[in-house]
């Protein structure tokens, strides 16, 4: 089994990667993208997770260990994997907010679409994903929505660890949960 940690940029992917680290579920990373201002902790991805549109061979190493896999990738996990799905959601206008404010810190152009429209298209990547992990006879789901996470992390702590078999250290997890991280509020 695969655990795979998923939702939109800057939804809380790797807060939940750090709470199942701490829990006692290794994560499978490279450390190649480093802690920087936009990710105090870091971002516990696997660079060749990038590349699973052409070539998923590496998912054998992610055996027993959690993946940060971004939505837009979901649709390419292989079916010879059993795969649980640990889902994060945000409010999408401080999604876009947090992008927007990487983007900058970077010396990147923001995007020129507007919020409302990035917003819609988002909303609509969200339901076709949430449909598409329904269809999937190795899957299993989880949803969980950061802000509350962020607001009192233990409800979410003892859904995820019953959601992944039970055993994990709940207090470590909500250790991890830093309230004073969570910028671009809404």
């Amino acid at each position: 089994m695969i655990v795979v940690v998923s939702g939109l940029p800057r939804s809380g992917t790797s807060m939940m990667m750090s709470m199942l680290q701490a829990g006692g579920v290794p994560a499978l990373t490279d450390n190649q993208r480093e802690a920087d201002e936009d990710n105090l902790r870091g971002y516990l991805e696997y660079e060749q997770v990038k590349q699973l549109d052409r070539d998923a061979s590496w998912l054998a190493e992610a055996e027993g260990k959690s993946v940060k896999i971004i939505s837009m990738l979901l649709r390419h996990l292989p079916h010879d994997h059993e795969y649980k799905v640990i889902f994060m959601h945000r409010d999408i206008m401080e999604v876009l907010a947090s992008q927007r404010k990487m983007m900058e810190r970077r010396g990147e152009a923001p995007d020129s679409v507007p919020d409302e429209t990035m917003a819609a298209l988002y909303e609509r990547h969200i339901a076709e994903v949430r449909e598409w992990l329904k269809r999937q006879p190795n899957v299993e789901t989880l949803h969980v929505d950061y802000n509350e996470t962020i607001r009192d992390p233990s409800p979410t702590v003892n859904r995820v660890n019953e959601f992944l078999g039970g055993g994990l250290d709940d207090e470590a997890m909500a250790r991890v949960v830093s309230p004073e991280l969570y910028r671009q509020r809404k």
